[in-house]
């Protein structure tokens, strides 16, 4: 639009529309009582119109920026440790933050405009080239925390430092004299699972210890993942007598699985995890994991979310933040020390 063209209006968007205002005012403010059709005859209309609230065009007024902060799936420790660090950051710089699921409705970034939001936050969601034109389009900046894929240049991104954290993890059991030990990851093609996985290897590289296809399982950072993973990694004639895990959930799955097979943990085998989320110090025996600092990240992306709101610079579009390994009591040197290469 041009910088003198004149912005619509409700009345013009009513007019166009053939509804009162009311019934715009309604749509804008996501009121439900408003029929499905109408609805997304106005919702079109506004975002030909490239209508923006007056709480957003007017944000000099506005005493407290609203970030609207969306994720997908289940709220697990994992998540809940980030949203606790985006809420904390935001009571401390005077933002709201209002909580969503991931929706991608037709004019799904025009619509949290058109609310008042001003800036997005995604929690480890998927986004693609279409999302991107959308958010341009509508002008709301957006981070994504922790995220699946490689950071784009055009997005601003919070992580931390998987390589590391695979590393510290693969080397601990290492100098325990573990040399039979199995990564059991997430999803594939999920970068942070690339990257602790990459970090897993080249610590075992680095030691001259063995990799066989069979001890690297990719899956789904779920409880399921870790019984079934383990279950086929022990029924191999050469088992591990440790295993790394992408995360805290899928290590209970493995501690689970060993137990039902008459396993001591970790007498018998030694597991480690990653985030260090709540269920880490609960387990039994209390989990050796990467610590992933959840909440600080999460207070990073509410940071940098209301830079991008204020017209700041950022020095960088991804931030990572440092890992540390936490050793707690589930892991312990092999029987008889396992020196085999």
């Amino acid at each position: 639009m041009p910088p003198n063209a004149r912005r619509a209006t409700l009345a013009d968007i009513a007019q166009a529309a053939g509804v009162s205002v009311a019934t715009v005012s309604k749509v804008v403010n996501g009121r439900g009582d408003v029929a499905a059709q109408t609805r997304a005859r106005v919702q079109e209309l506004l975002y030909q119109h490239e209508y923006l609230a007056p709480v957003f065009r007017h944000t000099e007024a506005l005493e407290s920026p609203i970030i609207e902060v969306q994720f997908q799936g289940e709220v697990k420790s994992y998540v809940a440790r980030a949203l606790e660090g985006i809420i904390d950051s935001a009571a401390e710089a005077g933002a709201s933050v209002v909580i969503s699921k991931a929706s991608r409705t037709p004019h799904w970034a025009r619509d949290l405009v058109s609310a008042g939001r001003r800036a997005l936050i995604v929690v480890t969601s998927v986004y693609t080239a279409e999302h991107l034109k959308e958010l341009a389009r509508a002008g709301l900046p957006m981070v994504v925390l922790d995220p699946l894929h490689l950071p784009d240049s055009r997005v601003h991104s919070v992580g931390a430092t998987n390589f590391s954290g695979g590393l510290a993890a693969t080397r601990h059991l290492l100098s325990l004299g573990h040399r039979r030990v199995a990564y059991l990851g997430g999803p594939a093609m999920a970068v942070c699972n690339q990257a602790r996985m990459h970090g897993y290897r080249a610590a075992m590289e680095a030691e001259g210890a063995r990799v066989p296809d069979a001890y690297v399982r990719p899956g789904e950072f779920t409880y399921e993942t870790g019984l079934l993973g383990a279950s086929a990694l022990l029924d191999l004639e050469e088992p591990p007598t440790a295993i790394f895990t992408g995360n805290d959930e899928i290590a209970l799955g493995v501690i689970e699985a060993a137990r039902a097979r008459g396993l001591r943990i970790p007498e018998d085998l030694s597991v480690v995890g990653f985030d260090d989320t709540d269920i880490a110090r609960m387990a039994s025996p209390p989990l050796t994991t990467v610590r992933q600092p959840l909440r600080e990240m999460g207070g990073a992306a509410l940071r940098t979310a209301l830079r991008l709101v204020n017209g700041g610079k950022v020095e960088s579009h991804h931030i990572e933040l440092a890992t540390e390994l936490v050793v707690r009591a589930s892991t312990a040197p092999p029987r008889g020390r396992d020196l085999t290469a």
